[in-house]
């Protein structure tokens, strides 16, 4: 870009800052309206309640304010690539993508839309699409390249339906060819796609992986969504209702950058909010199957015991290891839980500081964006360094803590 297509750019930041949903608004809608096969590729439930929208307006906003040094923007770079790649998003969407977004530039903006202004714009995009598209081809390739790997959607048999709790069942999905699977990284998710009727269109939707690695199957733990009637909630609750052992469903492979940092030997504390632990769960099994030494700390809030998945596997690992412990929180305690690590109210580690905050521990936290909001600001108001904090927020990234 020239100096001048850049400061143009910037001099839009402002306008971003106010308008830049109402832009993404009209983006999605126009790109819908041509091309509706689309649809199929993006979540609509985000569609429906506005976090994809506003994602988008972060993510440009963000890039505005940064083009001049787009290299801070690594860490979203990377986890935008690592979601594209799970709704298997190729290059030519981006092409796509591109024509609707500069289009809706200069009809949002009207006359302020000048042709320099929308060539500058064109050619940040395509600076843009191209290092996306280079991370992208690399993580396809890392895919591929390994035992049990591909890329696309792939048939999975649901041999098992396991129930976990009263809202949370757990699929054992093997591959429909008789194949091994790729390896991942503890934490990481997978891209499920089911065609919904309601909708008559096909639907993706990221659920966390929640075993260690085995090469056999994978394992994802799915909270029923009580009279949701948007698309997220009949994904989760169609495997629930209409998914039976034996059917097929599609998959993506493993994707995710919120990931155990399985090198270091630093204690883990593990911090998480209904069914915010299923990439916990992953990591916790990774740990305690490797016997690795590691310090590992379990802290779990749910609303009672009966919502409350994975209680006694989580329990038995905790006691079959002297380096593990646990705390738990729920809104009302049953009679004899007061002296056995369990609390009252919703998650506090400022309650358990002298037992949680250990010495150069890693934190991962997972859970709704309010819990992790607070967990964080609790940590960073503890001491702890805000580049030992590690979360993950469900769906597009919205959360800035």
């Amino acid at each position: 870009m020239t100096t001048e297509q850049k400061a143009l750019v910037t001099a839009t930041v402002g306008t971003l800052r106010a308008h830049g949903v109402a832009l993404t608004t009209h983006f999605y809608r126009r790109m819908f309206e041509h091309n509706p096969e689309l649809k199929n590729v993006f979540n609509m439930g985000n569609q429906q309640t506005g976090k994809q929208q506003t994602a988008l307006a972060m993510a440009v906003l963000a890039y505005a304010e940064n083009i001049e040094d787009p290299s801070v923007l690594v860490h979203a770079v990377t986890k935008i690539g690592h979601k594209h790649v799970s709704l298997d998003i190729r290059p030519e969407h981006y092409a796509i993508v591109g024509r609707h977004l500069i289009a809706s530039i200069g009809e949002v903006l009207g006359e302020a839309a000048t042709p320099a202004l929308l060539d500058a714009w064109t050619v940040a995009y395509g600076q843009l699409a191209k290092l996306m598209s280079g991370l992208e081809s690399g993580l396809y390739q890392k895919a591929v390249s390994q035992e049990g790997g591909w890329t696309g959607w792939r048939p999975f048999t649901v041999k098992q339906k396991v129930a976990e709790s009263t809202e949370i069942t757990s699929f054992y999905l093997y591959p429909a060819d008789g194949g091994r699977v790729a390896d991942f990284l503890p934490g990481q998710y997978v891209s499920v796609r089911l065609f919904l009727p309601a909708l008559n269109l096909f639907q993706p939707r990221q659920y966390s992986l929640s075993s260690a690695p085995n090469g056999e199957y994978y394992r994802i733990s799915v909270k029923k969504e009580a009279g949701s009637q948007h698309p997220n909630g009949m994904i989760s609750n169609r495997l629930h209702d209409f998914v039976h052992e034996g059917d097929i469903i599609e998959l993506a492979a493993p994707a995710g950058d919120f990931t155990l940092e399985t090198t270091k030997q630093t204690p883990v504390v593990l911090v998480s909010g209904g069914v915010g632990q299923t990439p916990l769960l992953s990591m916790l099994d990774y740990l305690t199957l490797t016997g690795s030494p590691r310090q590992v700390v379990w802290v779990h809030g749910s609303r009672n015991a009966q919502v409350h998945a994975f209680r006694e596997p989580v329990a038995d690992l905790v006691a079959g290891y002297d380096n593990v412990q646990q705390h738990i929180f729920y809104d009302t305690l049953a009679p004899g839980l007061e002296a056995k690590n369990h609390y009252t109210g919703i998650v506090d580690l400022q309650q358990l500081n002298g037992n949680t905050l250990l010495s150069e521990a890693d934190y991962y936290v997972c859970g709704p964006a309010p819990f992790i909001r607070k967990q964080v600001q609790d940590l960073t108001a503890l001491g702890v360094p805000r580049e030992a904090i590690h979360f993950e927020e469900f769906g597009p990234a919205t959360l800035s803590v």
